[in-house]
């Protein structure tokens, strides 16, 4: 299986890709005005490639539940000058995080290789074809709603069959749109209009998302679905993301975002140095 990212290429079966998170945004919901400087964005995308990171993925809208939305113009303003100083300064592949069409062009004709899209649920197909046009990688989302309203009252009567359907009709609608399947990742949105049962069942479920022949993303990191189910802060949740992120690999998920990246990559390494002697 291949995931075709403009001049990229990941190929699967391989060691699972680890995708650090660099939010350029003063109001995300763990790490919101951090990086909002572009050095100090670059340096953290700099460290974080030296401790396993393969893919960075640069945001500038918070999508966090109830997050204001961001006009294309700032979030333009907030990207682009840390895609285009990571591409002077290193070879990362570098990930879009949006959900605008106009943010993602601006980003591909600086140099970013992928569009991880929340808004994959999307009618319009703009998205889709400068996709198509430009061969980017495009990681399509479930969201049930938008940021604003997705965790008002959501409601599945089967979430893993539901999100399921929803991965099949994509493809379909990616495929009219002239996206090739080889350039499509899939993430059934962990948080994004669920509750922490929804959450649950499709972290139960993640094997049978691999039906489609295509790379899984799982999302896990600091959700506060884990501040729920166990009581902890935003800081206290890395060990229990961990072990989300051990057991979807193993049920066959083969991209992992995540903020703390040094850990991740010592997670994964471990258990599939483990799964390689069985």
């Amino acid at each position: 299986m291949k995931w075709r990212c403009r001049e990229v290429e990941f190929v699967f079966p391989r060691p699972a890709v680890v995708m650090g998170i660099l939010n350029v945004t003063p109001d995300s919901f763990s790490d919101g005005g951090q990086f909002v400087d572009v050095a100090k964005a670059v340096v953290h995308a700099q460290k974080m490639l030296s401790v396993g990171a393969e893919i960075i993925d640069i945001g500038g809208e918070s999508t966090r539940p109830g997050a204001p939305e961001v006009s294309a113009a700032d979030e333009i303003a907030r990207v682009l000058p840390v895609i285009k100083q990571l591409k002077a300064e290193t070879t990362a592949v570098i990930s879009i995080d949006t959900q605008k069409p106009d943010v993602a062009r601006a980003a591909l004709e600086s140099g970013a290789q992928i569009v991880n899209d929340i808004a994959a649920c999307r009618e319009e197909d703009a998205m889709w074809r400068l996709v198509a046009e430009t061969g980017a990688g495009y990681v399509a989302m479930h969201m049930q709603g938008t940021p604003q309203t997705m965790q008002a009252n959501p409601q599945y009567a089967d979430v893993v069959t539901e999100v399921n359907e929803f991965f099949a009709d994509r493809l379909q609608r990616l495929a009219a749109a002239g996206v090739s399947s080889d350039q499509t990742a899939l993430d059934v949105g962990i948080g994004f209009g669920k509750t922490l049962e929804h959450n649950l069942q499709l972290l139960a479920g993640m094997r049978h998302f691999t039906k489609h022949q295509r790379p899984v993303l799982l999302g896990v990191s600091r959700k506060s679905f884990v501040g729920r189910l166990l009581g902890l802060e935003v800081n206290e949740r890395l060990p229990a993301a961990l072990a989300c992120t051990v057991d979807a690999i193993g049920q066959g998920a083969s991209i992992i975002r995540t903020h703390d990246v040094a850990e991740t990559c010592r997670a994964i390494r471990m258990a599939e140095a483990i799964w390689e002697k069985r």
